[in-house]
Parts: structure tokens; sequence; C-alpha cells
């Protein structure tokens, strides 16, 4: 894993440093470390979680829609949110899912080096709990070929500064 790097006029020194609502505003951008991902961990998620065939077995994979073995689409979602929990933006409170919507350009493969590129689209004050907000967080796990091969926009509960 690489470290965090941010854009936009913010700077973080540490993973200790905490993000809460009031920190965060529409544009601002983060990108996550890295994680490589092997035959090996492709095939104990899929025979665990997705048992099929392109998931599963390389040989079978091939006569598949994919040509080939390939990640199932939790499996790289669960990437994502390692990724984004260790390296992306660090949230006061955590990854608090409030709903969301995902999607697959492209399969992510055996020997893909993934990290992911957020921005934050939306910023929303609650008006009923002033000790919290929504924002919602737009992701993008990426390939080193530069393919994108999920496409999450994430609802996510965030602290404000007040409660704290």
């Amino acid at each position: 894993m690489t470290g965090i790097q941010m854009s936009d006029e913010v700077a973080i020194t540490a993973q200790s440093d905490q993000l809460y609502l009031d920190d965060l505003h529409v544009g601002q951008r983060f990108t996550t470390g890295t994680y490589r991902l092997d035959e090996a961990q492709i095939k104990s998620f899929g025979l665990q979680f997705d048992p099929q065939p392109f998931h599963t077995d390389e040989h079978a994979a091939e006569r598949t829609f994919f040509k080939g073995l390939a990640a199932s689409g939790w499996h790289t979602a669960a990437i994502t949110m390692r990724l984004n929990v260790e390296s992306g933006p660090p949230l006061a409170g955590g990854f608090v899912g409030a709903g969301g919507e995902v999607s697959w350009p492209a399969p992510a493969r055996p020997g893909d080096v993934l990290h992911v590129e957020s921005e934050v689209v939306e910023v929303t004050p609650s008006r009923s709990r002033p000790e919290r907000g929504t924002i919602v967080l737009l992701s993008r796990t990426i390939n080193q070929r530069g393919d994108v091969v999920l496409v999450q926009k994430a609802k996510l509960v965030v602290l404000r500064k007040v409660a704290a």
C-alpha cells in the first residue's frame, strides 16, 4: 500500500487525522494506495461467495462471457472498501453507508494493481441531527492500465465537528 494523496488545498499528514463533515466540500478528491490482486485471491473469494466458473476455474472461464478468470464484482467492491478505509478519506466515525449505486464497467483480473480515486460530489448537513450529515462520494476503482473496474456512488454518514 502507498500513502494518502489528496488534492484541492487540503493536506493530511497522518492517517490519524480525521475529516468531519465541516472539513469536506464538493470537488474534493482523494486517491488511495494500491492493492495487487492475484489468481488465488480471486478463486478463494469466488469459491466462498460467488461460485461461478469465471471466478473459480481459469480453464472453464475461457469459455465464458469473460474469456478468462475475472474477480467477482463483489470482490472488487470489497477491495474498494478496504482501500478507501485504509488510505482513502479518513472520515470521522468511519465509512458508514446509507445507500448507493455500483457498476462494473470492466472485470478485474489476476495481476491487476488496483487503486481508488474518489470525489466528494455532495455535502449535506442533517437538519434534524446537528451532530452529523451525509456526503456522496463518487469512487472509481482503476487498474494499472487505467481501466475502470468499479464505479461506486456512496451516500455516507459523516460526523460534524460540533459533535466532537
